[in-house]
């Protein structure tokens, strides 16, 4: 839609409307068009129509587009005198093509007008909204199209706010409308036969009118059964099957899907190619967590003056620090040990999964028949096609705890969450780190502010930052190993003993039969699923991080919820992946934790926000600690208390955030955080400042200057009290 000059032109159109609407009530057309009227002015009209007929019916024409345009009152009454003036087909062709028009024209004005500010207000809840038109739009209309109850106009104002296109709304409504706009003008030829306008629509044509409204669902539900019979006629369906679900990964998602089906006493099987806990308990979060804390507490022993205390350097034994991690991954295994899982029930089975029909999963090439299937593979790093790399050789976030030296200089190429933690952390224990980065800003997909902060943090450590620079290729000579880089019109080469790779994940989809069975793939390359987490297939589901959008442990596990529930209830009831509450960690020190909405996405998506923000350096726990780097921001709604979005940076800002996912999810607002009780001194206390800060700024000054006003009457009122008591003990005295 173009911007340009689009408020001078809203208002034109808006100023044309209301003026339309305002002659009408003021000529009296809308008491004029009657039925009682129209039956007392049909000959007179009818003589004109056959005196002129082309200009008649013109005019004709016209009116009726400019009443369905303008939404005026008596459009019922225009289709019976198009029966009553014209013969049944021409008063049919006239009626459908002005109503079309008129209706077309009022949907492009309501979308001009109106569509900017709701999407604005409304954007994120829209989306969802707006995927289900585009994808169901036409059967949408249509059937409201049949039904005569739906007010005319107010579909033309709701269309207008949706992604429909013109020309699809043009000829759905025309069809749509045919059958309804037959039974007015039919009854327009035998006028003097109709009493009122009620009377048209009897309790059989609505009900008729109803069928006909349903038969385009009825008609998508029958083709949804065949093109069903069409998709598993390859694969002829057991009698018997082995299993209620068969589930392929024991990762976060796949361990939760296994262990919610035993629950539901459900016969699964679970499949695991490697380890039992996948990426996140062997080689993602628990490690670099187990990680970033040894190097926090590095950094703390070196800070210890700036609490009085005199520390020497640490010493770092880098083998005993890798030990360390591995014994952390020890001590959770058993949370995720086949041991635990048999004992509730699940057949864990070690093997490669291929799904070889719908009904059958091969573990390494014996048979599974399953009436279920939830792929959990998950996903694995993400190489880029950089020459000399492999030659060079390289690391990962899953060969990177096979070290047992400190590597003197880090090479980190990518700048997201994994390249920002494991920088400062390896900083802190005595590589010299260098990151570099594509965009001209580290997490990129955070505000520009949380990206400065970080940044600066990461260089306090003495981490060497390049951002903008474009990896070009990797060379290795007797003179070591550099990467080398574009950065504008200059190349730049960066020396260094190991690289390590983190510019993201991928799904891991190759080797499971998707192909075969034509399972599409959606962008990412993750498995094409719907709102219910279905693929193609609807008994084969897919969640975590092979299904996206998140690549986020717990968004995995809650996935793992809807993909079970709806792979063994589904032909019962099916229920809808409800995401839009998803907190996400950067465990930086500090850490960024982010839920909702931040003022890019808002940005992107054409949502109105107001900001309310919160800095540490007021915090009475940041300042006991010396830790007041960091802030809260919280998006709202302008001029309402609900919450759009928070972002916290600060120590354990992860743990404070949920606060945040609890007040969206449950649609608690500012005032509700506000009126929390938050124990002293806490980080969290951060959240009721900020929900404070947004009180004051929202305070109803006229209501607080009345109570000014009367707070000074109280004050004069007792001064005014004292005076007459004195007096009248003087009185008393004489």
């Amino acid at each position: 839609m173009p911007r340009l000059g689009s408020l001078s032109a809203r208002h034109l159109i808006g100023v044309l409307l209301a003026a339309l609407i305002v002659a009408a009530v003021v000529i009296g057309l809308h008491h004029g068009l009657s039925l009682t009227a129209l039956q007392r002015s049909r000959q007179a009209l009818a003589s004109h129509a056959v005196a002129h007929p082309f200009l008649f019916a013109g005019g004709f024409f016209a009116v009726y587009v400019a009443y369905a345009a303008a939404a005026l009152p008596g459009i019922e009454v225009l289709s019976l005198a198009a029966g009553a003036l014209f013969s049944l087909i021409e008063g049919t062709v006239l009626v459908s093509f002005a109503s079309t028009l008129g209706a077309t024209l009022a949907m492009l004005a309501s979308r001009f007008l109106f569509r900017d500010a709701v999407v604005r207000h409304f954007g994120a809840r829209l989306q969802g909204i707006d995927r289900g038109l585009a994808r169901d739009g036409a059967f949408y209309l249509f059937s409201l199209r049949l039904i005569p109850a739906v007010p005319f106009f107010l579909i033309n104002l709701l269309a207008g706010l949706a992604p429909i296109r013109a020309r699809t709304y043009w000829w759905v409504s025309q069809l749509g409308m045919l059958p309804a706009t037959l039974v007015y003008v039919n009854a327009g030829t035998g006028l003097g036969k109709v009493t009122s306008l009620s009377g048209l629509l009897s309790p059989p044509l609505i009900g008729s009118l109803l069928l006909l409204a349903a038969l385009p669902w009825l008609a998508r539900a029958l083709m949804a059964i065949l093109r069903r019979r069409r998709l598993y006629r390859r694969w002829p369906k057991p009698r018997h099957f082995d299993r209620n679900l068969v589930v392929i990964g024991a990762g976060a998602a796949g361990l939760v899907s296994a262990y919610i089906a035993a629950t539901l006493r459900a016969k699964v099987t679970l499949v695991e190619a490697e380890r039992m806990g996948g990426e996140c308990l062997n080689t993602g979060c628990v490690p670099s967590k187990a990680l970033i804390r040894i190097a926090r507490t590095v950094h703390e022993v070196r800070q210890a003056a700036r609490f009085g205390v005199d520390a020497p350097e640490p010493h770092i034994d880098f083998a005993a620090t890798m030990q360390r991690v591995r014994e952390a991954i020890a001590a959770i295994a058993p949370h995720d040990s086949e041991a635990r899982y048999r004992k509730l029930g699940v057949d864990v089975r070690h093997g490669h999964a291929r799904i070889a029909s719908p009904w059958c999963v091969e573990v390494d090439g014996k048979p599974v028949t399953t009436r279920a299937i939830v792929i959990a593979a998950g996903a694995e790093p993400l190489l880029p096609d950089l020459p000399g790399l492999r030659e060079a050789g390289y690391l990962t976030s899953e060969t990177l705890w096979t070290l047992d030296t400190l590597p003197e200089r880090l090479l980190i190429l990518g700048g997201g969450p994994i390249g920002c933690e494991l920088s400062q952390a390896f900083a802190r224990l005595g590589s010299q780190v260098t990151v570099v980065e594509l965009s001209e800003r580290l997490l990129s997909r955070e505000d520009g502010e949380v990206s400065a902060f970080v940044e600066a943090r990461l260089r306090e450590d003495g981490v060497e930052i390049r951002t903008g620079h474009k990896a070009l290729h990797v060379v290795a000579d007797s003179r070591g190993k550099a990467l080398v880089c574009a950065r504008g019109d200059a190349e730049v080469s960066v020396p260094f003993d190991a690289i390590l790779v983190a510019i993201g994940r991928q799904p891991r989809v190759a080797g499971y039969g998707l192909e075969e069975l034509g399972i599409p793939f959606a962008s990412q390359r993750t498995v094409e699923t719907d709102a219910y987490l279905q693929t193609l297939y609807p008994n084969i589901h897919a969640c975590g991080d092979v299904a996206g959008p998140w690549q986020l442990t717990h968004a995995g596990a809650h996935q793992a919820w809807y993909a079970t529930i709806n792979a063994l209830f589904g032909g019962i009831k099916r229920f809808r992946v409800d995401g839009r509450v998803m907190p996400a960690v950067t465990f930086t020190d500090p850490e960024v934790a982010r839920v909702g909405l931040n003022e890019r996405e808002a940005r992107e998506r054409g949502v109105d926000y107001a900001v309310t923000r919160y800095d540490l350096g007021e915090l009475d726990r940041a300042l006991t600690e010396q830790a007041s780097q960091g802030f809260v921001k919280v998006l709202t709604v302008p001029g309402k208390d609900r919450v759009l979005g928070a972002t916290c940076v600060g120590p354990h800002a992860g743990e404070w955030i949920t606060e945040w996912a609890l007040a969206m999810r449950h649609r608690i607002g500012m005032n509700g955080v506000l009126a929390t009780v938050h124990a002293y001194p806490t980080f969290a206390e951060a959240n009721r400042y900020v929900a404070g800060a947004w009180k004051r700024a929202h305070a109803p000054e006229r209501l607080l200057k009345w109570l000014e006003r009367w707070q000074r009457w109280r004050r004069h009122e007792g001064s005014r009290r004292t005076t007459d008591t004195h007096q009248h003990r003087k009185e008393v005295a004489q």
